[in-house]
């Protein structure tokens, strides 16, 4: 494993945001929604996601997310990625997205 160092770390933007919208992706190869994030100052940004497995689209709006949204913009076929939607691999290597125990102000930064 690489060691990175505090300075490495803190140039990563881990915000919470709370997803607004959440759209079937048909065009997508595997199987996975579209997002729209509420990053609070940081604005709303929009993602694909691969976590169909273990959520449904009714229960996605107003649930607090976590994204790295210092990455560039990624073209994901015509749909456009703004940020990161982070999660971990279940043992079948499905996506549980990675979340907030309690509600804290959208923008926050992870520290």
């Amino acid at each position: 494993m690489q060691q990175i160092t505090w300075d490495d770390f803190e140039k990563v933007e881990l915000r919470v945001g709370t997803i607004i919208e959440a759209l079937e992706f048909p065009e997508a190869r595997r199987p996975a929604y579209k997002l729209k994030v509420d990053f609070g100052a940081f604005g709303i940004k929009t993602s694909s996601a691969q976590i169909t497995k273990h959520y449904s689209l009714d229960e996605l709006p107003g649930k607090q997310i976590v994204g790295v949204i210092n990455f560039p913009k990624k073209q994901i076929g015509k749909f456009m990625s703004e940020f990161l939607m982070t999660g971990f691999a279940d043992e079948n290597g499905d996506i549980v997205l990675t979340t907030v125990q309690s509600n804290v102000p959208n923008g926050s930064k992870m520290i």
